[in-house]
């Protein structure tokens, strides 16, 4: 059934009967493994290699012409057709979907849930990406600052709508742990785990925040893929 995917032939599957997970644990690769845990639905992990420009590899271009983790493949897709999939907020969807989990069902609240999901996609990951590449990475050792102090004042901006946000809820969307939630911690744990960004964005003072990410880190489905 997988057999039509150039990227088993270089990945093979154990059992190709369960997703198949694409990734490197990075924020965006995080969010997938965490959804998957979470869920319970039965998937196999292959870890590629930034360093030997996996990502690059006719076999992954042709799974994803994007060249991004993650990337899934589940056999058993909508009509019984297997799936290919990339994008971690359409994968997060299509998991949410088919689990029936994390997701309301309410139009109201499942709306309301897919736009935090988008603002992570289009202003947490991308934003907080490019601070942790000037904070930490390539960009650090630049001497002009000007792109640093950018990144780092959205990153901080970003981080105060966050941090209203859950001055009054427990969770994203309240009381249920949803695939908004599952979006943003990972991003929001980089900040200190990955960018060594702790002091300079006075991560302590976003009190919600940090009582939040606490809450997400707790969870049995982030533990899973945050243990060595």
């Amino acid at each position: 059934m997988l057999d039509e995917f150039p990227i088993t032939q270089r990945w093979p599957a154990n059992n190709p009967d369960i997703i198949q997970l694409y990734s490197v644990d990075t924020p965006n690769g995080l969010k997938v493994s965490a959804m998957l845990e979470e869920t319970g639905l039965p998937y196999e992990k292959h870890s590629l290699s930034f360093s030997h420009a996996d990502q690059h590899s006719p076999e992954f271009l042709a799974l994803n012409p994007n060249n991004k983790i993650p990337a899934i493949i589940d056999p058993h897709g909508p009509d019984g057709k297997p799936l290919a999939l990339w994008e971690s907020g359409a994968i997060l969807l299509y998991l949410a979907e088919k689990s029936g989990r994390f997701l309301p069902t309410g139009r109201h609240a499942r709306y309301e849930t897919i736009q935090w999901l988008m603002w992570q996609m289009g202003g947490v990951g991308p934003m907080f990406g490019q601070f942790g590449f000037f904070q930490k990475f390539g960009g650090a050792d630049w001497e002009d600052k000007r792109a640093l102090t950018r990144y780092q004042d959205e990153t901080g901006r970003l981080l105060k709508v966050l941090n209203q946000r859950l001055s009054d809820h427990r969770y994203v969307m309240g009381d249920n742990y949803s695939i908004a939630d599952i979006s943003l911690w990972p991003w929001v744990r980089a900040l200190s785990k990955v960018y060594d960004a702790k002091q300079v964005l006075e991560l302590e003072s976003y009190h919600h925040v940090t009582q939040w990410l606490n809450l997400c880190m707790e969870r049995t489905g982030s533990v899973a893929v945050l243990t060595p």
